[in-house]
């Protein structure tokens, strides 16, 4: 999932007057829109935000740091908070598109979902952006051995930890919120059973900061290609490669097809929806006998992510849950293709 740091900058001159009044500003800042919403409401709330977020959407779930300040938990019966970044270059541009989120948020609410906040707006200048964004990222641990170190922070690693060097960039994921977890622990399982290795291609869907890609190299896959389609959030994973000295990373803008697979496993943190319209391109990236983690589902949506993967052709193997959030590991079925229905074709096998 693309995720964006918020920042503590408070607007001044023009653009504070332009905030005022409704949230539109100049060239070198971003608005920022926010809602509190119920975990329930989290998705629906993060794909209105999303139509008009080129800067980014991010979900910030209710936590406690433990573990002396190296790992979180997740507090499941208070809201999140969804942000959204705008470019605020164009006044006439962030005016509709307020005046759109607040239309659909406003239909979401009529249906009574668990308790969504109002829209929230402020304006953030760019040049603050990163900065404000340090004081709310420790150091933090993932799993059994994967620990997720911002650049300004010192830590000395223990034995058997692998420690990934992360910066914000514009558009970040931190690994904290629980769908990253999820992919996390995936990929260092995949690793504990071999399956990453020197001669394995891995493909990261929608990779945000790169965190999922940059974890899998240095656990030591050979080749990883890292997609996303926002132009601003691809710069993330290719600065954070080059600062953990990575070169089988290889980040691009784009989506799927990547034309790149098919590739030994795939990983894709990104919402039920999209992980829905997406299976049957998610299918064609996985190798027989190749393994997919896809995270970014909500428990009441799981269901219908197994349907579609279904029909295109994986079989799910497992899954894994932290708080209100699902991931399931699939692998594709022998000699099915897009569209067809494994069990129609009397197909059970899988490639091994």
């Amino acid at each position: 999932m693309s995720a964006t740091p918020s920042a503590d900058a408070e607007p001044s001159g023009g653009a504070a007057h332009a905030a005022s009044e409704d949230g539109a500003s100049a060239e070198g800042t971003w608005i920022e829109l926010s809602v509190s919403a119920d975990l329930e409401a989290v998705e629906a709330v993060t794909e209105i935000l999303a139509r008009h977020a080129r800067g980014g959407v991010s979900i910030e779930p209710a936590f406690e740091l433990v573990a002396d300040g190296l790992a979180a938990l997740t507090d499941t019966s208070a809201p999140a908070i969804v942000r959204a970044y705008l470019p605020g270059i164009d006044r006439g541009d962030v005016r509709r598109a307020l005046t759109e989120t607040r239309t659909a948020l406003g239909h979401l609410q009529a249906f009574g979902l668990r308790p969504i906040g109002d829209l929230q707006t402020r304006v953030v200048n760019e040049s603050d952006w990163a900065h404000a964004w340090k004081r709310h990222f420790p150091v933090l641990r993932v799993g059994r051995r994967l620990v997720i170190r911002p650049t300004w922070r010192r830590y000395r690693a223990k034995p058997a930890e692998v420690v990934l060097a992360l910066d914000p960039g514009m558009a970040f994921a931190t690994g904290l919120h629980p769908t990253t977890r999820l992919c996390l622990a995936a990929i260092e399982r995949w690793a504990d059973a071999g399956l990453v290795r020197s001669e394995s291609s891995v493909l990261d869907v929608g990779c945000g900061s790169g965190v999922l890609s940059i974890a899998a190299g240095l656990l030591g896959a050979g080749h990883v290609r890292a997609v996303d389609p926002d132009p601003v959030a691809i710069e993330a994973p290719s600065a954070n490669a080059g600062r953990n000295r990575l070169a089988t990373v290889h980040p691009r803008r784009g989506s799927l097809p990547s034309g790149d697979g098919p590739f030994d496993l795939v990983v894709a943190n990104l919402i039920a929806s999209l992980l829905v319209s997406m299976a049957d391109d998610l299918r064609a990236e996985v190798k027989p006998g190749g393994r997919l983690v896809a995270s970014g589902i909500f428990v009441d949506r799981e269901g219908e992510v197994r349907d579609a993967f279904h029909s295109a052709g994986l079989h799910v193997t497992g899954n894994w849950e932290d708080g209100d959030w699902v991931a399931l590991e699939a692998r594709p079925t022998i000699g099915a293709m897009p569209g067809d229905d494994p069990k129609r074709a009397g197909n059970s096998a899988y490639g091994d």
